[in-house]
């Protein structure tokens, strides 16, 4: 698998795969962590790097706890299960050069991790929340594929940063929806 190249589009990149197909994806900044009132289950929420596209993903609650805890600079007193993967990655001489959501199948979204081991590439099947717990402690870029953002993604006409009402809309939205709404294309 080659490196990550940018298109034409602004924010669009071609992710090429060991698939021998490439996929169109978009950089994403993790825009927070939160619960969903309904099934009290935790969402990461993704943004678009330029855009106003956010996507929701529901993960577990230890993988919660792990983005969490090193998005606060929080430390365990024992290594956490990504905290150790990322430890036996650097002492092997591999590194993580980027994760990607690539999938949206059956109401369960699909990743992957990128690998740079002795100057080749190598591309790992992952859960979404894995791949981001690793990317956070790992410092690589996190993608998400056109196809999931298209089908997925709830944009926001205004700009996050100037306006605390999106927030609070986005909140009141996470009250009302389940992972089952997205998979029906009734969002």
């Amino acid at each position: 698998m080659g490196d990550i190249s940018r298109g034409t589009a602004a924010g669009t990149y071609t992710l090429p795969s060991t698939l021998s197909e490439e996929h169109f994806v978009q950089e994403m900044v993790i825009y927070g962590v939160s619960f969903d009132m309904v099934g009290k289950q935790p969402i990461v929420l993704l943004k678009t790097v330029e855009g106003n596209k956010f996507l929701p993903i529901w993960i577990g609650h230890p993988e919660a706890a792990s983005i969490l805890m090193k998005l606060q600079g929080a430390s365990t007193p024992r290594p956490m299960t990504h905290d150790l993967m990322c430890e036996v990655l650097g002492e092997l001489d591999v590194r993580c050069t980027q994760v990607a959501v690539t999938e949206l199948r059956e109401n369960t979204f699909f990743a992957s991790i990128t690998l740079s081991v002795g100057g080749r590439e190598l591309e790992i099947d992952s859960r979404p929340s894995d791949a981001i717990a690793l990317a956070v402690r790992s410092g690589a870029p996190i993608y998400a594929a056109e196809e999931v953002i298209a089908e997925s993604a709830i944009e926001f006409e205004h700009d996050v940063e100037e306006s605390e009402d999106v927030v609070e809309k986005f909140k009141e939205f996470l009250d009302h929806v389940s992972p089952e709404d997205f998979a029906a294309g009734d969002s």
